[in-house]
């Protein structure tokens, strides 16, 4: 009874976080992500390298900041001179997408990260939380790679197992965990969709979520490292 008053307070603040993260959600016109409000950003990230020498507009995040989230878009810098206001989709602009540029070193491109991901994956780590307080360490279900797992989501007061929606194919997408308790969306199935219709030349050993992010419009937030195996088909890529 204690673990599930406690699961029902972590559900109630995960709301009010979600409250407080999405004040417009209402606003359908601003939860869709137009290819030329992409367009937009890109151009006044573009004209802001030119007019600073090339530096870029974004927020400063720490090295070991994974590298999909590591270079998200200061508006303030592109604001007003390059652009009048943040797209109707973006987080400042009570969007759920966060604006973020990949290839930063080589050739500097907007993408789209998914922030509702963020939410969902904040609610398990709630619950985890709260089970680790109770028995010392995560329900670990099923080791599907070296050091990840599977959870057991019964034990953390889950009727069904909770899933990320894909950005890339609509699909739905499991969380796993890892060593460190640390968790993740699972991109398998849209890599392996990637893989059998688009040409590469990725061999094992190389990460090949890049294959996601050149075709479409988003980054494969929150995500482990991949490669293939010797069979072309996706893996974690483990130490």
């Amino acid at each position: 009874m204690k673990l599930a008053f406690r699961w029902i307070v972590a559900s109630m603040i995960v709301l009010l976080l979600s409250g407080c993260l999405y004040p417009d959600e209402r606003l359908k016109q601003n939860q869709i992500p137009y290819k030329d409000q992409v367009a937009s950003v890109q151009e006044a990230v573009n004209q802001y390298r030119k007019a600073t020498g090339g530096l870029l507009p974004i927020k400063t995040r720490d090295m070991k900041t994974p590298i999909y989230q590591k270079y998200p878009i200061d508006f303030q810098r592109l604001i007003p001179r390059y652009m009048q206001e943040p797209p109707g989709n973006a987080f400042e602009s009570g969007g759920i997408f966060q604006y973020v540029i990949v290839d930063a070193e080589t050739n500097p491109t907007v993408k789209l990260l998914d922030l509702r991901m963020a939410e969902q994956i904040r609610d398990i780590n709630l619950r985890l939380k709260m089970y680790r307080d109770s028995y010392g360490y995560p329900p670990f279900k099923k080791m599907i790679a070296k050091g990840i797992f599977t959870l057991d989501y019964k034990k953390l007061g889950y009727k069904e197992p909770p899933y990320a929606i894909s950005p890339f194919s609509g699909k739905n997408l499991p969380f796993v965990i890892d060593y460190n308790g640390d968790v993740y969306v699972d991109y398998r199935i849209d890599l392996y969709e990637a893989l059998k219709k688009t040409k590469h030349s990725y061999k094992p050993g190389d990460d090949i979520r890049g294959l996601l992010v050149k075709n479409s419009l988003f980054v494969p937030a929150y995500s482990l490292p991949y490669t293939i195996d010797a069979n072309h088909e996706p893996v974690f890529l483990t130490k």
